[in-house]
């Protein structure tokens, strides 16, 4: 009975895993700050994709980790055709034609500095950033990305990616706006993962990520990222902002997703391991997404949890 009236059901089709990968000899290392998550080689990769189909996980966002020789100030190698990301988008659509692939568009992994965007005079140069998005988004593209996830918060990057991606054919490709992303401090492992968070010494990512006591910014933030060409819009983090994920789906009635972000996720892991709490706690958190309005969830635990939900 209990189920028969409930509002609101969680189900593998909710669910995207965020994958990290990375040119490394070993198959996979684990991320310490980050209990059962690793970055993947190519090869497990590909092991890593079919058991989130097996899992029922139809959706996989890939983050590249990238070595300290490949990175400079402008970013370069987010550009290279033979980069990681690319070689992965390629592999996944020869073999796993049927999942969906998000790339993530953001200069953070590829810049020694660990910004988003170009760093002149130790600030964030907003305008020169943009070319440069647009032209990493179309390169996605052309390797096989389902949709195009710009995370880096410039200002005027939805419209500038819309018009590269129509103007070269690609109109069918999803643009997924990172539109309401706060400067939190919920991000740690994640820059663990992706091996940012050592060179975070100048400027400040706050200068583009937004104010956590805001909502209005936030709305503000959406609507220019729909009018610019947005499909999706993502709320980022999660559980700590369902409010604005609410607002938002009320008043803009978007397809909108929340990232249960790498923080949320190892509090609730190590929490779950040391016995502290119930595991249920990992589901609970998730359909309290689904219950604020989420069509979608960006979570590390999509594979367990798809697992449990078919099981």
């Amino acid at each position: 009975m209990r189920d028969l009236v409930a509002e609101n059901k969680l189900s593998s089709d909710d669910l995207i895993q965020p994958i990290f990968i990375a040119d490394q000899k070993e198959m996979n290392i684990e991320i310490p700050s980050m209990p059962g998550i690793f970055r993947h080689s190519l090869d497990s990769l590909y092991s890593e994709t079919e058991a989130l189909l097996n899992a029922g996980v139809k959706s996989m966002a890939i983050f590249p980790a990238i070595g300290p020789d490949k990175k400079n100030a402008e970013a370069s190698h987010a550009f290279d055709k033979d980069n990681i990301v690319c070689r992965a988008l390629e592999g996944i659509k020869q073999r796993f034609p049927e999942i969906v692939t998000i790339a993530d568009v953001a200069l953070d992994p590829y810049t020694d500095h660990g910004h988003d965007g170009l760093l002149i005079d130790e600030k964030i140069d907003n305008d020169q950033t943009l070319n440069l998005l647009s032209k990493q988004a179309l390169l996605l593209a052309e390797a096989g990305a389902d949709i195009i996830a710009p995370s880096d918060m410039m200002d005027g990057r939805v419209k500038i990616i819309r018009d590269a991606l129509e103007t070269n054919q690609f109109k069918d490709t999803v643009i997924l706006s990172y539109a309401a992303k706060y400067a939190s401090s919920f991000y740690g492992p994640f820059r663990d993962a992706v091996g940012s968070a050592a060179n975070l010494g100048k400027g400040s990512k706050e200068t583009y990520q937004m104010n956590f006591a805001n909502t209005q910014e936030a709305m503000h933030e959406v609507a220019m990222d729909i009018q610019e060409g947005a499909d999706v819009v993502m709320v980022k983090p999660g559980t700590a902002y369902l409010d604005v994920v609410q607002k938002i789906k009320s008043e803009f009635q978007i397809p909108t997703f929340v990232y249960q972000v790498s923080g949320e996720y190892s509090m609730l892991t190590l929490s779950i391991e040391k016995g502290w709490l119930d595991k249920n706690v990992m589901i609970e958190s998730l359909l309290c997404c689904k219950r604020a309005g989420a069509d979608a969830i960006l979570t590390y635990a999509a594979k367990q949890i798809a697992s449990e939900l078919n099981s």
